[in-house]
């Protein structure tokens, strides 16, 4: 029998959970486009981007979803015949590449692991290794949420300088962004670029682009540009040119909501909280891995992402387990994509997610696998219980040992 009728849990790596409160923000009538309160929010939210980003560069909003957010990137900085470096360690950085090579780049991949974080010596030698400097870009992603695997850019950005190589380094943030930390300028990105639909808690439809000033240099002699992605067109006077046309006015409402909520919280808390619910998760799925059927793909907790955990399945049916939380409980999973299709499914902990929603779904998952009867270590949802009540510290206000003794006594009859 289902137990699913009630709110609907959605723990896919996006689109993510949308708070009430964005939603809410974007019932309301349209604006006028050319000044006014919508020249007002424009500047707001570029002004909150480059926080999120943690940059002084200038910021790109497009009408557009991630891969949108990859062409605006390229194109704005490349020109046709451009050797690009695409180190992969999953499937987007991959699929990045194939887009640049579309339109028109000579595309290299530097072959990682589906298990592990790229190892920044690997990239380092690459680079040592082309004295000609023929190797324009280098492309990666800061998590892939196919694989579930977090990358290190700050160390990947002292390779590219221990090398002496002046390669942009070009990265993706799009599962990143707004839950891990993320220095833009700290750390040496030169172009960075994400999507509105996971820890930026808006409906798709929108990507970022950030570009520091050597980007915007490589960008006078750039040949891919087009008008849409241009950003010396974006760069106008007239606010709608910011957009290349009429404002995607509603999604920005919900931006701007979204964004406040992150401020509201603190963006340090906001990586917090997600690095205790991702920590929660794997604690999970260390008991039922004791089953020796389930297991985490991403072997070295310190390369797990803190977003998305892809959970692998050998010996049962990964799609079994999917369907039976989503028609029984009312979680659906996110499926396995890439290499991992067919055997493993993914839990997402990202965004406006919370410590009941994760412990829900991995309830659900538990509940599945003992009513599928798939073997597994006892205990996860518990091991998930103690992980997050040691990572949250205190609880706010006096715990019940440090109440008065008179407010531990029974309560009197009343008279």
């Amino acid at each position: 029998m289902s137990v699913a009728n009630g709110r609907q849990l959605l723990a896919i790596p996006g689109p993510t959970n949308i708070p009430d409160r964005v939603l809410q923000a974007m019932i309301r009538p349209a604006e006028e486009i050319y000044s006014g309160p919508m020249v007002q929010l424009t500047d707001s939210l570029i002004a909150d981007l480059q926080r999120i980003f943690r940059t002084r560069a200038r910021t790109y909003i497009y009408a557009a979803n991630g891969h949108g957010g990859w062409e605006a990137a390229i194109s704005n900085v490349l020109s046709r015949g451009d050797k690009v470096l695409v180190v992969a360690s999953g499937r987007f950085a991959i699929g990045w590449g194939q887009m640049a090579g579309f339109m028109g780049a000579d595309v290299e991949v530097m072959d990682g692991s589906w298990r592990a974080s790229i190892d920044p010596a690997a990239l380092e030698d690459r680079l040592r290794r082309d004295t000609g400097h023929a190797i324009k870009a280098v492309l990666m992603v800061q998590i892939d949420t196919a694989s579930g695997v977090a990358n290190d850019i700050r160390a990947m950005r002292k390779a590219i300088d221990a090398a002496g190589h002046p390669a942009l380094f070009m990265v993706d943030c799009v599962a990143s962004l707004a839950c891990m930390p993320f220095e833009m300028d700290a750390w040496g990105v030169d172009v960075a670029m994400s999507a509105s639909q996971k820890g930026l808690m808006t409906p798709p439809g929108l990507a970022f682009v950030a570009a520091n000033d050597k980007a915007h240099k490589a960008h006078q002699s750039a040949d891919m540009k087009t008008l849409y992605w241009d950003w010396t067109a974006r760069q106008g006077e007239q606010h709608y040119m910011k957009y290349c046309g009429t404002p995607p006015e509603h999604l920005l409402f919900g931006l701007r909501a979204a964004l406040d909520m992150i401020m509201d919280e603190g963006l340090d808390a906001v990586w917090r909280r997600h690095a205790l619910l991702a920590a929660a998760t794997h604690a999970a799925i260390g008991k039922w891995a004791e089953g020796q059927v389930l297991s985490c793909n991403v072997i070295d907790p310190a390369h797990r992402a803190c977003s998305v955990t892809p959970v692998v399945v050998t010996g049962a049916d990964a799609e079994a387990i999917s369907a039976y939380t989503q028609t029984i409980c009312g979680v659906t999973l996110g499926s396995a994509i890439g290499d991992l299709s067919g055997r493993a499914f993914r839990i997402a902990h990202m965004g406006h997610v919370n410590a009941p929603m994760v412990i829900g779904s991995l309830s659900a998952v538990e509940m599945a696998l003992r009513g599928l009867g798939i073997p597994h270590g006892e205990g996860g949802v518990a091991a998930a219980i103690a992980s997050l009540s040691e990572g949250a510290g205190l609880p706010v206000g006096p715990a019940i040992h440090e109440l008065p003794a008179d407010d531990l006594s029974a309560p009197t009859a009343p008279v």
